[in-house]
């Protein structure tokens, strides 16, 4: 996870302006568990296989993970981009959990409908959507 953290990090350093950000976050966190099957295994199959290991399991580093999505939300709000009545922690735990069905689709379903390239567009799209103060023109 820490890995995986220094990595989403980096990739977030390059990228201006929060809705990119976001856009960004999506793409790398579905690129990086599609390029890690194994990974995307353990965390759709196997820990989700023992509730008490889910009930006590406490990783400061997923938390870490998940702030990085609270905190593009916040730099938005500050920034008269996000809407401000969005709760970031509600909206980083619906963001993460798009992301998260799309991963545990592709780990049990034999075929894949889907890019990540166009699911983290269309997962990005849907929040930001609901998120910004002006939604862009159709």
């Amino acid at each position: 996870m820490g890995n995986v953290l220094q990595r989403m990090r980096q990739v977030l350093e390059t990228v201006d302006g929060p809705a990119a950000k976001l856009e960004r976050f999506a793409q790398e966190h579905l690129t990086m568990l599609e390029e890690n099957q194994e990974l995307a295994e353990i965390i759709q199959v196997e820990l989700r296989q023992s509730s008490k290991f889910m009930k006590e399991y406490e990783n400061d580093r997923f938390h870490e993970y998940l702030n990085l999505i609270s905190g593009i939300i916040k730099q938005g709000q500050e920034q008269g981009v996000f809407r401000g009545d969005v709760l970031p922690g509600v909206a980083k735990r619906a963001f993460f959990g798009a992301l998260d069905e799309m991963s545990r689709y592709w780990v049990l379903s034999p075929v894949k409908k889907y890019s990540t390239a166009v699911a983290a567009q269309q997962i990005s799209a849907f929040f930001l959507k609901g998120m910004l103060v002006r939604p862009p023109a159709a």
